[in-house]
């Protein structure tokens, strides 16, 4: 039941952008939150990547890792994210990318529920916060690399 949208104006070209986000072996070395993550498997077909890869959070002492399938599509600019596994009832996640004047529209979506209620509980409000800061993090993560 969480939800969380932004529509955020950055100084990087939407290719650039596109590809620092589908880029999610380097995730753990600047993502809020993300302690691991392991692409299981990487198929390609008619120009997209589809991914099927691990991700461990943590927050203090409490880790999860959940499974997602991600689909990388260069030509459209896209990135859709679907739940395998894990400790959420569901979890829906696209990134789309639109050139801009100045750079690109970075939109990112989010909607997700944990399953256990307790869980929820904990880790649920650092959750929004984490997810709040991603467009930061990969912002200034661009800004490190394309500077």
């Amino acid at each position: 039941m969480p939800k969380f949208e932004n529509h955020r104006p950055v100084r990087h070209s939407a290719e650039d952008m596109f590809a620092l986000v589908a880029d999610v072996d380097r995730y753990p070395e600047f993502l809020p939150l993300c302690e691991a993550l392991n692409v299981r498997s990487r198929k390609e077909r008619d120009g997209k990547t589809l991914l099927v890869a691990d991700m461990t959070v943590g927050y203090k002492a409490i880790r999860e890792t959940f499974t997602t399938q991600v689909l990388l599509n260069p030509a459209e600019l896209t990135i859709d994210v679907k739940y395998i596994e894990g400790p959420f009832k569901y979890l829906d996640n696209r990134w789309k990318f639109q050139p801009a004047e100045s750079g690109s529209i970075v939109d990112f979506y989010i909607d997700y529920e944990f399953k256990s209620r307790i869980l929820g509980a904990v880790m649920g409000s650092m959750f929004d916060r984490a997810f709040r800061m991603f467009a930061e993090a990969f912002e200034a993560r661009a800004d490190k690399i394309y500077a």
